[in-house]
């Protein structure tokens, strides 16, 4: 039996859960319209809170925001009862700093349950002020933590008494507030426990971290896991047009509004670059464990690849770096370059993935780019 270190925590979460399914077959009896607007509402406020707010500003500074959004989100959290900004971003950190080893506070690698609920019990926070010195220079998240709990309850009550005259008492207690706070519970735990068990390793297949598109419907885009720990510090989960990312969305809304400034991003080639980089590394170490003809071929093929893409890619940056300062009339030569370089770059990349599935073919590594 795991030792329970947080008591009060683990009788809360087990508590509720119980009310929840208690309290389940009165609640079909007052279910309406209103109930499922109230419960989808605030499950939107207090799950886009935590992903546009703790996650993505907070956690990796993936952009900056105006105090007007940073209250939104802060106050907006308190649905999601997770925990202060500071202590979320500071375990968060920790977890991508230590990913998939013992100080990971959510290790996939202790099991699916200790990952998705379990370690909220069994974890105890040694808080290292040193991963999080701008947070606790914020005066909006200090003045947060110092009050979250009371803000939590203030919170929580004005919107129980507006979804009691909404829907009535028992309708709002359970779609209002237990059947919200599950909802964003658990699809918060599926980001550690699902997304580092079932799904594509697109961009960084030495790390537990899927991409799982399913996952990402209902927690506001998070579900492209694995992209998101190879690159942390973009804004965006879903980088594809067709990735389902609303709190990437919600994020560019706000910077057209001047609400949010400076948002990160990676550009299709630095994605690539560091895809190639990844993959010649990983792959050149499988195919040294083989002495057959066919692998030192490839490992050569993939050696010349990899030398040749990063050498366009650093050509491509010192001339967009030169254009930046040419006169007119060279602009148009420099342009056409760029455009030659990127055409060449384009041809590699489809080269590369044909190779990497060529080895993957015949020596059993998986691919999913």
């Amino acid at each position: 039996m795991p030792k329970i270190r947080n008591r009060f925590l683990f009788g809360f979460v087990v508590g509720y859960h119980v009310l929840l399914l208690g309290l389940l077959p009165f609640a079909l009896g007052v279910s309406s319209w209103a109930a499922w607007g109230l419960f989808l509402a605030t499950y939107a406020i207090g799950g886009l809170s935590i992903t546009v707010g703790y996650h993505r500003l907070y956690a990796h500074r993936a952009y900056q925001a105006n105090p007007v959004l940073e209250w939104m989100v802060l106050l907006g959290s308190t649905l999601g009862f997770e925990m202060s900004a500071l202590n979320w971003s500071h375990d968060h950190r920790l977890h991508h700093r230590k990913v998939d080893t013992d100080e990971d506070p959510y290790s996939i690698e202790k099991g699916f349950w200790y990952a998705h609920v379990g370690w909220l019990f069994q974890y105890e926070r040694k808080f290292d002020a040193s991963l999080v010195p701008d947070l606790l220079a914020n005066p909006r998240v200090a003045r947060q933590h110092r009050w979250f709990i009371p803000l939590t309850v203030a919170v929580n009550v004005g919107v129980f008494l507006v979804g009691w005259w909404l829907t009535g008492p028992l309708a709002s207690f359970f779609f209002g507030f237990l059947l919200r706070m599950a909802m964003i519970h658990h699809c918060t735990w599926f980001i550690n426990s699902l997304c580092h068990t079932f799904g594509s390793k697109t961009y960084a297949r030495e790390l537990s971290a899927v991409d799982n598109a399913l996952l990402a419907l209902v927690t506001f885009g998070e579900g492209y896991h694995n992209y998101h720990h190879a690159f942390a510090s973009d804004y965006r989960n879903g980088v594809r047009w067709y990735h389902f990312d609303p709190s990437k969305w919600m994020i560019w809304l706000a910077s057209r509004l001047g609400l949010a400034r400076n948002l990160r991003q990676n550009n299709s080639l630095t994605i690539r670059k560091s895809l190639v980089r990844r993959d010649r590394k990983m792959l050149l170490h499988s195919l040294g464990e083989h002495t057959a003809p066919l692998a030192r071929e490839l490992a050569e093929r993939l050696e010349h690849l990899a030398h040749r893409f990063d050498t366009d890619a650093a050509s491509v940056r010192e001339k967009l770096a030169e254009l930046r300062q040419a006169s007119a009339s060279r602009r148009r030569h420099l342009r056409r370059e760029v455009r030659q370089l990127h055409a060449s770059l384009h041809r590699q990349w489809k080269e590369w993935l044909r190779l990497t599935r060529t080895i993957g073919t015949h020596y059993s590594l998986a691919h999913h780019h």
